[in-house]
């Protein structure tokens, strides 16, 4: 028996680096208001406990999936508030897919489109498309999508005003070291509270966040953690070149990436379509 259908608008954001979970003080709260049905919503039985499991996978990746997971990231830690936070949130995915993603030529399933950050973001392996686990995430997705219409992507230039800018990664440094060091280390390794952000428990060269027009968007919206929002757009363009200028794990499918040769100008890596990107 398959999923109901979502029938009604709301938002809907990319995929892609982050701290850990602490708790954000008042001011942060009001800066990011979450979005998406109240948990009241979510239903008794079995299809409420796989939307509840699902939840606990995406919090708790690497504890839960460590045969699927190579890196020390979990899916909230780039998907913040449980997928709810404006800033790559999962409110609709579910309603958006299948669909035709550039970077693949191919018409996603919204099971291929979970297991390419597992294989990216995550540096990890793949999981079953027809295994429980991969139900209960896309069950968790689907609840998230509650009253979405079934609809195409809407096409977005949210990331076209950072091409305006030219970063500097000597002032990414001081950046770094001034606001978020303290959370992710100065070697970028993580720490206690936060994420690593470059190194070999980071994300891979193929992630979204490799890109750095991804990367800085998903910094001014949400770095630092305690005072999201104050840093400059030129500031979260610069030290995002600066973390993704750092070393991290490879991707070797990475060159068959955008194979009709339309990638985006902030892919750091050659494909076979432009070998000399």
């Amino acid at each position: 028996m398959g999923f109901p259908r979502p029938v009604r608008p709301l938002a809907l954001a990319t995929l892609a680096l982050a701290c850990g979970r602490p708790t954000p003080p008042p001011a942060t709260l009001t800066a990011t208001a979450l979005r998406g049905p109240a948990d009241s919503l979510i239903p008794s039985g079995p299809l409420g406990a796989s939307i509840r499991r699902g939840r606990a996978l995406l919090a708790a990746t690497r504890d839960s999936l460590p045969g699927h997971v190579g890196n020390k990231l979990r899916c909230v830690s780039c998907h913040l508030d449980d997928g709810r936070r404006q800033s790559g949130s999962w409110v609709g995915v579910f309603a958006r897919y299948p669909q035709y993603r550039p970077r693949s030529a191919t018409v996603e399933t919204i099971e291929y489109r979970v297991n390419d950050c597992f294989r990216r973001s995550m540096n990890g392996t793949a999981l079953a498309s027809d295994g429980a686990e991969m139900r209960d995430i896309v069950a968790y997705l689907w609840f998230l999508s509650r009253d979405v219409p079934v609809a195409p992507a809407q096409p977005s230039n949210r990331l076209a005003k950072w091409g305006g800018l030219t970063p500097d990664t000597a002032a990414g440094a001081r950046v770094y070291a001034a606001g978020c060091a303290k959370c992710h280390g100065s070697d970028g390794g993580g720490t206690a509270v936060a994420t690593p952000l470059w190194g070999p428990h980071s994300y891979n060269i193929g992630a979204g966040m490799a890109r750095v027009r991804t990367a800085a968007a998903f910094v001014s919206e949400n770095m630092p953690f305690d005072q999201p929002g104050s840093l400059s757009d030129q500031e979260a363009l610069n030290v995002a070149a600066f973390v993704n200028a750092q070393p991290r794990p490879d991707y070797p499918d990475k060159i068959h990436d955008w194979p009709n040769g339309d990638p985006p100008p902030d892919v750091a890596y050659p494909t076979h379509a432009t070998p000399h990107r």
